[in-house]
């Protein structure tokens, strides 16, 4: 018995170092990583086009006060994006440990993103679960864009395409034909949904679909997929980039944390996605 002690120790220690990582460090380490996507039909004249793309922010939770949301900010604009796109959840509901934070506060924060072409959120299940309406009055108040099942056009460089927007799976009812109905059929389009599910029913109209909701899982142990996910669909959108079809999704894990403030090889990200012509 004396011989397993020192394993048992040691196992325990290395437990215990896993588990400080996970709620003391991984879940404060959000950093702005950029990735190159070449969506099928991206054209030429928009090569390079490089769009922030934030999710889950949920303000309050551990390691994601109000001074940590400026810094991101900061980092994002130093990034100098072409767009910024918001994917929802900007406030938090019982998250452990977490301390609520009025949406106005959070929207007075993200008012400072800059880019070109502004600034387009749509909103998620925490937001709509809280007041989904006062969110949007709070982001709108700021300035940024706020759409549900609406799309919106940009010009960079001369050139136009389209951020289309969806409403919340869970909350409330995204209309994916009739948000892209009536537009003109060569102006490329972004999709932004809060909740990855919808994909499947995302036509080839669409450029590139952009989705958070999932935070990746929070918690993975590679080289095995997150095995609590919230999604339909278990870990197939859980994060990062899915090709279905030809069709082409990007996930981000997001900024915060849900339910527990814990993240395990899942680490917290802003996303510049940089839009090559192929």
């Amino acid at each position: 018995m004396k011989a397993w002690r020192p394993l048992v120790a040691g196992s325990a220690v290395i437990a215990l170092a896993l588990v400080s990582w996970s709620v003391l460090v991984e879940p404060g380490r959000a950093r702005v990583r950029t990735v190159e996507l070449s969506p099928p039909g991206w054209p030429a004249t928009l090569d390079g086009l490089r769009v922030a793309v934030m999710g889950d922010v949920h303000t309050g939770a551990p390691h994601v006060g109000v001074d940590k949301l400026r810094l991101l900010v900061a980092d994002v604009n130093r990034a100098s994006p072409d767009v910024v796109v918001l994917l929802g959840d900007y406030v938090i509901h019982g998250v452990v440990g977490g301390r609520f934070v009025e949406p106005e506060t959070t929207a007075e924060v993200l008012g400072a993103l800059r880019a070109p072409g502004g600034v387009v959120a749509v909103l998620g299940n925490h937001d709509w679960w809280y007041d989904g309406g006062r969110v949007r009055r709070a982001l709108e108040s700021r300035g940024i864009v706020v759409l549900e099942n609406e799309a919106v056009r940009i010009v960079h460089g001369g050139h136009p395409f389209r951020v289309a927007g969806l409403a919340d799976l869970w909350t409330r009812q995204p209309d994916i034909k009739g948000t892209l109905a009536g537009l003109p059929p060569g102006d490329p389009v972004l999709l932004l949904a809060h909740n990855p599910d919808v994909f499947p029913e995302v036509p080839a109209r669409v450029a590139l679909t952009l989705a958070a909701h999932t935070h990746g899982g929070q918690v993975r142990l590679p080289p095995f997929p997150a095995p609590l996910v919230p999604s339909r669909y278990g870990s197939r959108y859980a994060a990062g980039h899915v090709i279905e079809g030809g069709r082409h999704l990007f996930v981000t894990t997001g900024v915060g944390t849900s339910i527990l403030p814990v993240r395990f090889a899942v680490p917290p990200e802003v996303v510049i996605v940089v839009l090559r012509h192929q």
